[in-house]
């Protein structure tokens, strides 16, 4: 049931309203078959349930992440399924008994569906939670005209901030400053960041609120690394040096305190591990299909450095976010460097250019 409006609600009273003006059917992109292009599909208009809200999408990035579903690097599905994970829109409508919201609120979604009750979930890290659901991975996403999602995964957006802003807020950014907190870096300690796609480049900025003495950018495009540098960083072409040597020349041969991959590349990840100076932490988020070949006592033991896998987010970090996009010490839009439709054709292209590595820093379809 459909709840268009509330009216005064009380404890024991909800007003509902009917019929609100919707489509029965929307435009979506889906992945039907792992190793194929996406394609366009129309679908019934989802309906949202008791607690739940129907969002009507304005903005959905295109990560990574989804070029590896397409191209089976990481499972996904049960297929045929609407992928994506970044997104922002308006209430469209609320399932019956919700009244955590309104129809028209500007909102985000976290992007994880988790259990509530567990440990995991009780202690703030639902990111852990043994039930958790990914939208875009396990459930249907955003590329589409209409989601309906759990109410309590709605974060509200600040009037102001343009949708694909906080769309790219809840991944690029959000992972971005886990990986951060999860290497617990500290004022006047040296960080490579490896890879300048949303996550990295929200990370350089994320980076400078901890007061670190360098922030160095590893990337292999000039125009990537010449964005990083606006920020403060000290650039690394990862295309004309042995790139650890050139970190370790860069702090008088000690290397980094704390390294930080978002590429998921074998080499790449080796390079931020063999970068580190003694007692460092590297902390890994991007996605592999690959095995990793770790002299342990060589990379691990014998510095006594640390290894960190990073996993999504936390929801109280969502709020955080906010409030430090709201001091001007992240600007979400400068990851937004290009837009597209809700065109199969179009993201597509966008993928294919993810996994060629020629993509910007985030590609935002625009709805």
């Amino acid at each position: 049931m459909w709840v268009a409006s509330h009216a005064s609600p009380t404890a024991n009273a909800v007003t509902l309203t009917f019929p609100m003006t919707l489509p029965t059917t929307m435009r979506a992109v889906q992945l039907a078959a792992v190793g194929q292009p996406l394609i366009d599909a129309e679908l019934p208009v989802p309906e949202p349930g008791p607690g739940e809200a129907l969002l009507r999408i304005r903005a959905a990035g295109i990560c990574h992440s989804d070029a590896h579903y397409r191209s089976g690097g990481v499972s996904a599905g049960p297929l045929p399924l609407t992928l994506g994970h970044e997104m922002a829109g308006e209430v469209a409508a609320l399932g019956l008994g919700e009244q955590s919201l309104q129809v028209g609120d500007r909102v985000a979604l976290d992007y994880l569906i988790t259990c509530g009750s567990c440990r995991d979930c009780r202690n703030g890290q639902e990111q852990l939670c043994h039930q958790a659901r990914m939208i875009g991975k396990h459930l249907p996403g955003g590329f589409a005209d209409y989601i309906a999602v759990p109410a309590r995964n709605c974060v509200p957006l600040p009037a102001g901030l343009p949708w694909e802003q906080g769309a790219v807020l809840m991944c690029a950014c959000a992972t971005a400053l886990h990986a951060l907190r999860r290497v617990r870096l500290q004022p006047g300690e040296t960080v490579a960041i490896f890879g300048l796609g949303g996550l990295g480049l929200a990370a350089v900025q994320l980076a400078a609120t901890c007061n670190p003495s360098k922030v160095f950018a590893v990337d292999l495009q000039p125009e990537k690394l010449a964005l990083a540098a606006r920020y403060g960083a000290l650039p690394v072409d990862a295309g004309k040096s042995d790139v650890p040597a050139e970190l370790r020349r860069l702090t008088a041969g000690r290397g980094v305190d704390v390294a930080l991959e978002f590429i998921g590349q074998q080499d790449t990840i080796l390079q931020a591990l063999h970068a580190l100076a003694p007692g460092g932490r590297a902390a890994i988020a991007g996605i592999s299909s690959q095995p990793v070949p770790v002299d342990t006592y060589r990379d691990l033991i014998g510095r006594e450095a640390l290894l960190i896998g990073v996993s999504d987010h936390t929801l109280a970090e969502l709020a955080d976010l906010l409030e430090i996009v709201a001091e001007g010490s992240l600007d979400p839009g400068v990851l937004v460097t290009a837009s597209v439709p809700l065109e199969a054709a179009a993201i597509n292209r966008t993928l294919d250019e993810l996994d060629r590595g020629s993509a910007g820093v985030r590609t935002v379809i625009l709805n």
